[in-house]
């Protein structure tokens, strides 16, 4: 997979990590409500969801299956 192929994946990726860590810094000390905590976990499972995509792509090329 080229570097140019995977770009909208790692900048998915980029986008999900600074909403995860905007979510998280602004309620240090507070706890998340309910809906901040689904938002956090659909999150987590989309994070999961493009890593294991880009490792599926990756291994693709790698061993020339793509």
């Amino acid at each position: 997979m080229s570097h140019e192929a995977e770009r909208p994946i790692l900048q998915q990726i980029h986008d999900l990590v600074a909403e995860e860590h905007t979510l998280r810094s602004a309620h240090t000390g507070i706890g998340l409500n309910s809906d901040e905590r689904t938002r956090l976990e659909a999150i987590e499972r989309e994070l999961d969801r493009c890593w294991d995509l880009l490792r599926h792509r990756r291994a693709e090329e790698e061993f020339g299956q793509a």
